[in-house]
């Protein structure tokens, strides 16, 4: 069926969204004249324009360009309405504007112009509201938890390049994983080693016992740090210094940072314990509960896809050649697609093939035997254990069977196993 006959009896509207106002255009079939609106961002004039719409007695298909997180109320109360929802690549909208105008430059009416004919020609993508699928709570967890995480970098960063080379830059050796709470204890109560050294070392082990936390090696660890303190290089500002203070409030900031991402993760497999999705990913090597949440709440059911070259497409993963006359690329990856899914699944293959007695390991070894000391072999086949664990998520989601290590099989289509 043509795209002209799906729209000849479907009431056509495009709206460019903006943060205070969207600029409506709508399309009656047999009609040429477009009908335009402006509403304001407010529950009155989204009843006002479903009103309109109804007022049609048409079915009503809605095209609109992803804008931020502005487009989302509209969204929900068109599509609770029971309007049918398309989402508009921002890509193929810029490409169809410089086509249909000959020219770069956009404008909000022309933007809604420009969507009304993707619609027409069906160059639209499926809208999911997360809040209507029920997945809203898991996209806040894993956006919240990213951002939380970022902030910790990036202010661990500061801690490593500002105030530990001023007041004490040989402790940044005691520290091994960003994962724990103990060093930024340390550090937020002995901020300096003149407030170690101050003390007798039988002092301050006792002193500082409860704050390391539970270490095997607890009194080595303290006095290899009180020896350090004796002949460190740090700047000799005194306790009570303002510097001192501002390092003491970056420390706890730190601190609360840990204990919101420790909340976040606890709060994850509270929620998602019983999902079966989430059982299923679980038992892929590499996907631990935070790799499964951000897979949930970017991926929503992966069931939709019905192949998995639609879901690495729509990852960035799939395959993309330039060529022109005689001329031929080389094929990479398109990245035109969800980066966070494109990260994750990098980050899951790292730790994959890292385990023993897994598909991952296999053909990441396989894939570096002839020279494995080269780095961009190294990264090329990176790249590809993680459109395997893409493949493979897909997979094991979609037949509702766990992850199998060596499993090999033949899946509908001709493609490769769950783990090939």
């Amino acid at each position: 069926m043509t795209a002209t006959d799906t729209t000849a009896s479907t009431l056509l509207v495009a709206i460019d969204i903006s943060k205070h106002r969207h600029e409506v255009l709508i399309g009656a079939p047999g009609k040429k004249r477009r009908r335009r609106l402006t509403i304001t961002n407010t529950l009155d004039d989204f009843r006002r324009l479903a009103a309109i719409l109804m007022d049609y007695g048409l079915p009503v298909r809605i095209g609109f360009e992803a804008t931020g997180n502005y487009h989302r109320p509209l969204a929900h109360h068109l599509g609770q309405a029971g309007f049918d929802l398309k989402l508009v690549s921002s890509v193929g909208l810029a490409r169809t504007r410089e086509a249909l105008h000959n020219s770069w430059d956009k404008n909000d009416p022309k933007d809604a112009q420009v969507i009304l004919r993707m619609l027409e020609i069906g160059a639209v993508q499926f809208f999911h509201d997360p809040l209507a699928t029920g997945v809203a709570d898991i996209q806040e967890l894993s956006k919240t938890h990213e951002i939380v995480s970022r902030s910790k970098t990036e202010l661990w960063h500061r801690i490593l390049t500002h105030y530990l080379p001023l007041y004490f830059p040989e402790a940044e050796r005691f520290h091994r994983s960003s994962r724990t709470d103990w060093f930024l204890a340390f550090l937020e109560k002995y901020p300096t080693p003149g407030m170690i050294t101050a003390m007798r070392k039988e002092v301050f082990v006792a002193d500082a016992w409860q704050v390391v936390g539970r270490k095997v090696s607890k009194e080595r660890l303290l006095s290899d740090i009180y020896s350090t303190a004796v002949g460190s290089v740090g700047l000799p500002v005194h306790p009570d210094s303002d510097a001192v203070r501002m390092f003491r409030l970056v420390l706890a900031e730190g601190r609360s940072l840990v204990r919101q991402r420790n909340e976040i993760e606890a709060r994850a497999v509270e929620l998602l314990s019983d999902h079966p999705d989430y059982q299923l990913l679980t038992t892929i090597p590499g996907i631990g509960p935070i790799n499964a949440l951000t897979i949930l709440a970017e991926a929503g059911d992966l069931r939709r896809f019905r192949h998995h070259r639609q879901f690495l497409k729509f990852c960035g993963m799939d395959l993309a050649t330039v060529q022109s006359g005689m001329f031929r690329g080389q094929s990479r990856i398109s990245k035109y697609g969800n980066a966070r899914l494109r990260r994750t699944f990098w980050m899951a293959g790292q730790v994959a093939v890292l385990k023993r007695t897994n598909s991952f390991r296999d053909k990441f070894e396989r894939y570096i035997a002839r020279d494995r000391h080269n780095a961009h072999l190294r990264r090329k086949a990176y790249t590809a254990i993680a459109a395997k664990m893409a493949r493979t998520v897909h997979a094991v989601v979609k037949h509702g069977e766990p992850y199998r290590p060596f499993f090999e099989g033949v899946s509908p289509g001709g493609g490769s196993s769950l783990t090939s």
